[in-house]
């Protein structure tokens, strides 16, 4: 591990939380920002939340789920007690997949753990950087420092269904893990089983475009493994959350 991650890294340390709202009297966020050119569907759900507004994620079939942007964003008074669950055993170099504002990595660089985020949205990744979480812009299919010698790999958050394609996304985390190295997948609620379908995210005045993603329910964490190479083995539960340890399988596939 003696690859830069990034340049531009903070000092450890130096990771922060965001304690309060900012003003809100402002016009809607996501009214200002969507009329930006180049202002990513995912940058206007971030900076629409930072002005104080609810983002919800609606699927093709109808249904509408209020994304939980503060624990995302890493307002302090949204700590989850899954996301001690999720890095706790995190003891050496871990990447984290779809970073997001990088809440995780902060908390591993404060405990002295080398960590990267990775994020193809730059306002998460400019988030990221704020609060002290080295962060790079890029998606998880680019070419990655220390590619196949990271200790742990991440995907929290449901982020296990980025692109629509689960198993071709755990095969990728595969790769860039080390021979030894633990995937951290957070899972769905059993029962949901595995879902593929399209989903748009929405404010109050605004609504994204359509795009891939998937959903895995925790019963079929050892399908899904299976299919990718990878076993399962441990799982936790946390206030509602579902976590999964997956490693390499012997003689499994490439």
């Amino acid at each position: 591990m003696t690859e830069s991650i990034p340049e531009d890294r903070p000092s450890p340390g130096s990771a922060a939380v965001i304690e309060t709202d900012p003003d809100t009297s402002s016009p809607s966020s996501s009214a200002v920002v969507r009329r930006t050119p180049g202002v990513s569907d995912v940058s206007v759900a971030y900076l629409s939340a930072l002005g104080g507004e609810p983002v919800w994620a609606r699927t093709t079939d109808g249904l509408r789920l209020r994304l939980p942007m503060r624990r995302w964003l890493g307002y302090a008074d949204a700590v989850h007690p899954a996301d001690e669950v999720l890095i706790g055993r995190c003891d050496g170099p871990t990447i984290d997949i779809g970073c997001g504002p990088g809440r995780l990595v902060a908390e591993l660089v404060t405990r002295g753990i080398r960590a990267v985020g990775i994020d193809t949205d730059a306002t998460a990744v400019a988030v990221s950087r704020w609060r002290g979480a080295p962060a790079l812009h890029r998606d998880v299919f680019d070419p990655m420092p220390a590619s196949g010698r990271w200790r742990y790999a991440l995907l929290a958050d449901g982020n296990i269904g980025i692109g629509g394609d689960p198993v071709r996304l755990l095969r990728r985390t595969r790769e860039l893990l080390a021979p030894q190295g633990i995937a951290i997948v957070e899972f769905a609620s059993p029962g949901t089983g595995l879902r593929t379908h399209r989903i748009r995210l929405e404010t109050g005045g605004w609504t994204g475009s359509w795009f891939a993603w998937a959903q895995v329910g925790a019963d079929e964490a050892a399908t899904l493994a299976a299919h990718a190479g990878m076993r399962v083995v441990s799982t936790a539960t946390a206030d509602g959350r579902h976590i999964g340890w997956l490693a390499r399988a012997s003689g499994g596939r490439e």
